[in-house]
């Protein structure tokens, strides 16, 4: 048997051919410790705390996270404590109040009818309620404007929610300002479309324009909709929680992480403030989203009506439901959530198949929250991130 001899050079060339591997991406528990641990270089901050250090530092008792990365999520964690007064544990099925981020998943449900017919986006809300109708403004208001908060309404009030054992206003209680309502009546104070305004009085009109189309019950509607066919399994408008539902649900907690006086509150305002759900349950939202537009997973929106929901209305940052912004290089939907003793924040990016959702029981959990989010950017290069000019 002959051999071939082959040149020195060559030779080397193929062993270090055959020898190379290309550099592998950084496995999850590195990534987790990244993000856990303090920061290198230290910007100054709260770079040289440990997440554990920073929730200390902030009264924040419980802490849970779940991050999407190519479409899909990565990895979810749970840190600290569900109840201070009982010292249960936060895992990653503990349920938090979404708080705001009620919106954007009660918009998945408008558009839903909007794509089966019911109604339109642009019709005149008065056309579709039934119950009750729109009286003090002279302009139609449609629920693209009740959505993107454009439609005029001036109510300039947040929900505070009720003790659980408290008796809870109907819906038109709510809106006409009556008692047992604790807040005042939704007003609309300009035309549609001449300016932004927060309202979630304009999204409670939604909520009732919906259980009068399908005559229904708005918790059991949205399970119908939204919820079960995306699998969010741990999620729910049930308001107030069940007992067998609040075993393993947050505590709210205030400014220096001490208990609150009632474990949480009950929001009948369901559409604006009563999801109760997990992160990983708000991540499979965004990811419904992402793959929605790509026509890779239509569960409950077509890639056009799903468009609706990161497509600007032309006055202020909202579209139907979500806020849209550009950070850094990259544009981006996302909403927070303010409850009593609850803070929260979804973001995602609209194509490239990644984002967070992050949840907390606390006061002051949006400090944290955003420290968390700049983190996970970081490590992932995230494209919001301020790139170098190239000269």
């Amino acid at each position: 048997m002959s051999y071939i001899k082959l040149p020195a050079v060559l030779l080397s060339l193929l062993v270090a051919v055959v020898s190379y591997a290309p550099p592998q991406a950084p496995d999850t528990a590195s990534i987790v410790a990244r993000i856990e641990g303090p920061q290198s270089p230290d910007r100054g901050g709260y770079d040289s705390y440990s997440l554990r250090e920073m929730m200390d530092r902030l009264g924040v008792r419980g802490v849970s996270i779940a991050v999407i990365r190519d479409f899909k999520i990565h990895w979810a964690r749970a840190y600290g404590i569900a109840d201070v007064s009982a010292g249960t544990a936060v895992d990653t099925e503990t349920l938090f109040q979404a708080a705001s981020i009620s919106k954007p998943v009660a918009a998945m449900a408008v558009l839903r009818a909007v794509q089966d017919g019911r109604f339109s986006l642009d019709a005149d809300i008065n056309t579709i309620l039934t119950s009750w109708k729109i009286e003090q403004s002279r302009w139609t208001v449609t629920p693209r404007s009740l959505l993107s908060h454009t439609s005029g309404a001036d109510d300039g009030f947040g929900f505070p929610g009720y003790a659980p054992t408290a008796a809870l206003p109907t819906i038109v209680q709510i809106l006409n300002g009556e008692k047992p309502s604790n807040t005042g009546p939704v007003l609309f104070a300009l035309p549609p479309g001449s300016g932004y305004k927060y309202s979630g009085g304009g999204v409670t009109i939604m909520q009732l324009a919906m259980t009068d189309v399908y005559a229904k019950p708005y918790h059991e509607l949205l399970q119908e909709l939204v919820l079960r066919p995306i699998g969010m399994t741990r999620s729910g408008y049930e308001q107030p929680l069940s007992q067998e539902r609040d075993r393993n649900a947050a505590r709210a907690h205030g400014t220096s992480g001490q208990a609150m006086g009632t474990k949480w509150h009950a929001y009948p305002e369901l559409a604006a403030a009563g999801l109760w759900t997990t992160p990983t349950d708000l991540a499979k939202f965004a990811m419904e989203i992402q793959l929605s537009l790509q026509g890779k997973s239509n569960k409950v929106l077509s890639p056009e009506m799903a468009r609706q929901m990161i497509t600007p209305v032309g006055v202020g940052p909202f579209a139907v439901g979500l806020t849209i912004e550009k950070r850094g290089e990259g544009w981006y939907f996302s909403h927070g959530g303010s409850n009593w003793g609850f803070r929260a924040q979804l973001i995602a990016h609209v194509s490239k198949g990644y984002g967070a959702a992050i949840m907390t029981n606390a006061d002051r959990g949006s400090t944290l929250i955003d420290e968390i989010i700049a983190r996970i950017a970081s490590v992932y290069n995230w494209d919001s991130l301020d790139k170098p000019t190239i000269r």
